[in-house]
């Protein structure tokens, strides 16, 4: 669902970017007043295996596409919203930089659409409701896999009423949003399936990892699992990844819409130069070496790690600072 800088206008772009960055602000007050400080480690190894996944293409049967997890309802589980939006955020900003996966201009949406949708909308609403108290096995599925669907759901609708309102493209809204949801139904159907069976994994395994207060040497041990999962899924995983177009690029073909060619020396043309400069391995490939199992350990394992200190250096610069005696 990542979303192309030619699909928006400049403001609509920077309104999402305004409307994305307040909610950073928020999230970041809220986490160094409220995240248990034993979390932070976490925080950091959570935002690479999130990235490692989400290079986990998976093709949907009958429809030429694929898609993958968003991770933010996983995350929104084990940090709460703020934490969760936060992380994903960071990966979304490597992406971004680093592999020119999404544009500069839309960054704003893509974290508007993909986190703080589960995050704030389909968690705090919907899932933490369901598995209030001691559910059983099928709250706590319907609780997971219904956020799930619906935060898709509503970032699905959001790229196609930004996508709208900017004017760059002749796409009509009910054919393109008849094509948008239900392909994204589908995905967050996996996307809930696999959040649940990870929490369910973690609850066989590190259960502290799903409790409020996690301290100490338990924490650092939890994080080391999760670790573990984002080098196996970045470093090897990835090499399976479908290479069918993802649920946006399948709905745009869908409905007719071609490539859109933006003047070199436009602010979209001089946006996209900047990516191509900061862009270490787009498409997360060897500038001008093609695709390789090589190059996608590489990018896996290597966006991975750029998240991990991101995200761990947010965590640290928020850690509650203690008062001297």
């Amino acid at each position: 669902m990542h979303m192309a800088d030619a699909l928006l206008s400049p403001a609509v772009g920077a309104t999402m970017w305004v409307l994305s960055g307040a909610t950073l602000g928020r999230s970041a007050t809220r986490v160094r007043k409220t995240l248990d400080e034993g979390r932070l480690p976490l925080m950091g190894v959570l935002g690479a295996f999130v990235f490692a996944v989400q290079m986990l293409n998976f093709a949907i049967p009958g429809t030429g596409s694929s898609g993958h997890l968003a991770g933010t309802l996983f995350l929104a589980l084990l940090l709460g919203p703020h934490g969760a939006f936060l992380t994903v955020s960071s990966v979304l900003v490597v992406q971004a930089l680093f592999f020119a996966d999404g544009g500069l201009l839309a960054l704003g949406c893509n974290l508007f659409n993909m986190g703080f949708f589960p995050a704030f909308v389909a968690y705090p609403l919907i899932v933490r409701p369901l598995l209030a108290g001691a559910p059983g096995q099928g709250r706590r599925a319907l609780g997971i896999i219904l956020g799930a669907v619906i935060g898709l759901q509503l970032g699905a609708f959001g790229v196609v009423l930004e996508t709208i309102l900017s004017g760059r493209t002749a796409l009509p809204f009910k054919a393109f949003l008849y094509a948008m949801q239900p392909i994204h139904l589908a995905i967050g159907l996996v996307e809930g399936l696999a959040t649940l069976a990870l929490v369910a994994f973690l609850a066989r395994t590190r259960p502290e990892l799903l409790e409020t207060q996690s301290r100490g040497r338990s924490a650092w041990k939890g994080a080391l699992v999760v670790a573990v999962m984002a080098l196996v899924a970045g470093g090897c995983f990835s090499w399976f990844a479908s290479t069918r177009p993802d649920g946006l690029e399948w709905a745009l073909a869908k409905v007719g819409q071609q490539e859109i060619e933006a003047p070199e020396q436009s602010l979209h043309g001089r946006i996209a130069h900047a990516q191509a400069r900061t862009a270490l391995m787009p498409d997360y490939a060897f500038k001008g070496g093609g695709e390789s199992r090589g190059a996608t350990s590489l990018a896996g394992v290597g966006g991975g790690v750029l998240t991990l200190l991101i995200v761990g250096g947010v965590g640290i610069a928020l850690r509650p600072r203690r008062k001297m005696a």
